[in-house]
């Protein structure tokens, strides 16, 4: 992802709600949201180039979602793709917190991301560029390809854009009216992440349309205090059209 607000204990019915846009390459090839056949208890979309995903959730109630974190300086050669640590965050046994410091030991080998995940108790971030893991209390947050909560105007518009669509939920309608907002952020509030300031303002929006790169999918996760979980996700073409629409519902299960 590359964009992702949510709330964490924020709303009296709904424990958990997420909302994000997926940017990528136009040509990189990509699944909608769908049960995994080589892990059944994965509910996500797949990169069908290295195989991984950038948001998840799993039978068990767990969710895990990863952004990359733009500074071309921090580019590492060779490197796996991140997509995989979101798989390993939904399949690792142990709670969140626990499963972030394992991963945290490891995330050297991997160019510059954020991961969070929950495991429907408790909620965290590693930050890879501090290697720091952060609990979260309840709240509303925000993440872009910077810091938790860094202050970008993207992220702070669909932040507090989310926090007043609270009393309204649910309301797919409006909350992906937030997530399709294509207005650029002015010139004087574009942050400097070391690419050009043509692309600065064409990355600014929170749905994004540039020259061979964009927003492919937009996404809202919802799970109330009974373990009900929802994931609804619109799928967008090179032109920023609906290309596909998938819901999936079901009831955390308790693992084994």
């Amino acid at each position: 992802m590359c964009l992702i607000v949510l709330a964490w204990q924020a709303h009296e019915a709904y424990p958990l709600i997420v909302a994000a846009n997926r940017d990528e390459f136009l040509n990189r090839p990509a699944a909608p949201a769908h049960w995994w056949t080589d892990a059944g208890d994965i509910l996500a979309g797949r990169d069908l180039e290295a195989g991984g995903t950038w948001m998840g959730l799993s039978r068990h109630g767990r969710f895990a979602a990863l952004t990359n974190y733009r500074d071309p300086s921090r580019h590492v050669a060779g490197a796996p793709s991140r997509g995989a640590l979101v798989r390993m965050a939904l399949e690792h046994d142990a709670g969140a917190e626990a499963t972030l410091q394992h991963l945290a030991s490891d995330s050297a080998a991997y160019a510059a991301f954020n991961l969070l995940v929950g495991d429907g108790r408790s909620l965290g971030v590693l930050e890879s560029t501090t290697g720091r893991v952060r609990m979260l209390e309840p709240g509303i947050y925000g993440l872009s390809n910077h810091l938790l909560d860094t202050p970008w105007p993207k992220l702070k518009k669909t932040r507090e854009g989310l926090h007043a669509l609270l009393p309204r939920l649910p309301d797919d309608d409006a909350v992906l009216a937030l997530l399709r907002d294509g207005t650029p952020a002015p010139d004087p509030h574009l942050p400097d992440t070391g690419v050009s300031l043509e692309w600065e303002r064409w990355l600014s929006p929170a749905f994004i349309r540039a020259p061979g790169y964009g927003t492919r999918c937009s996404s809202l996760v919802m799970t109330d205090r009974h373990g009900q979980t929802r994931l609804h996700e619109w799928t967008w073409d090179g032109h920023g059209e609906l290309r596909s629409e998938v819901t999936h519902q079901f009831k955390v299960s308790p693992p084994v």
